[in-house]
């Protein structure tokens, strides 16, 4: 079954990173929406749609669609995804699910209540490094999770003019607060944190925390780093396990080998020996290691009311909640 969806947001994430994945996953995209009507119209013209409008309202209520996808801004998410539950027609957005844990609230409450689908753009759940790691913890050789560290970083490029910390905290650091409790199985319990703010704009976190399952850890986030550097970096420990995922891609899983030096016949085990993956970016292949086209596929599986792991409404909920906790943590 292939899903006719209306898309809002014809910006460059939606255009690049989004939309391609969309006819590989399952979706038509028949009608486009921007407030830019260039934009939307290239849209229309690179993606093969052929409705074009300039209200997300007017798309909803008027277009031949079966569901509504968006990337454009978390107040438009709040108010385009209730347009579309009223309407009866499942949605995907991109993070944030609004521009606060309430909205999120309202939006999950609304979805529940008519039973029509709301999916969140969490890719990173389905980051290549990532989700081979959580098969890994999941499986039966890991054992039990003790502790995560976490890094997620930026450069200040969130800001232009009067320094104002929200698009950060929205856009870049929810996605660790799905992401760290995902790999953790559990919700945060206590929450502490530390802060260094060398300019305007430039900011560094370190936020440690307990679950209620007992795992530890701590996550970096900031923006005092250039996007030209290594941004990404989650360690997960077990007893005598270490999961490693740098930049979403490069995997290793740390066991307990036994010392190499005075055995003659030592080799490499593949029993207890440190197992290593990276993929191969010269073969000729469509692999989007960023994890889109996997969401995309499971939210397909969603919206069409299958089962699926697709992270959902309230999903998005609990991450604005917890974030919300930490910027309270910042500004008090």
């Amino acid at each position: 079954m292939t899903i006719r969806i209306g898309w809002i947001g014809c910006g460059r994430h939606a255009t690049w990173m989004l939309m391609p994945q969309l006819a590989r996953s399952g979706f038509e995209i028949v009608a486009v929406c921007d407030r830019d009507e260039a934009a939307a119209h290239a849209a229309a013209r690179q993606f093969g749609a052929t409705e074009v409008y300039g209200d997300y309202a007017e798309m909803i209520a008027s277009a031949r669609i079966d569901a509504v996808g968006m990337a454009v801004g978390p107040e438009v998410h709040y108010r385009a995804t209730l347009a579309a539950i009223a309407r009866g027609l499942p949605v995907f957005m991109e993070k944030p699910p609004g521009a606060t844990a309430a909205q999120a609230e309202e939006l999950m409450r609304a979805s529940e209540a008519a039973k029509v689908p709301v999916t969140v753009g969490f890719m990173k759940r389905y980051s290549t490094g990532n989700r081979m790691a959580k098969r890994i913890l999941d499986g039966d050789a890991f054992g039990p999770v003790l502790g995560i560290h976490g890094s997620y970083m930026t450069a200040p490029t969130y800001f232009a003019g009067e320094v104002d910390y929200t698009g950060f905290y929205l856009h870049h650091c929810v996605h660790y607060m799905d992401l760290i409790p995902w790999f953790a199985g559990a919700e945060f319990a206590d929450v502490q944190l530390r802060k260094s703010v060398p300019g305007p704009g430039r900011m560094l976190l370190h936020m440690n925390f307990a679950c209620e399952n007992g795992v530890i850890g701590n996550v970096i986030m900031g923006t005092v780093q250039s996007r030209g550097t290594p941004m990404e970096f989650v360690q997960v420990m077990g007893d005598q396990n270490r999961v490693e995922v740098e930049n979403v891609i490069n995997l290793a899983w740390h066991r307990n080998p036994p010392f190499k030096a005075e055995d003659p016949q030592a080799t490499l085990d593949p029993g207890c020996d440190t197992l290593v993956w990276t993929p191969n970016f010269t073969a000729a292949a469509n692999e989007d290691h960023k994890g889109y086209h996997a969401l995309l596929l499971d939210v397909a599986a969603a919206l069409e009311g299958r089962a699926s792991p697709a992270p959902v409404i309230r999903d998005g909920w609990l991450a604005m909640r917890r974030l919300e906790r930490m910027i309270a943590l910042i500004e008090g």
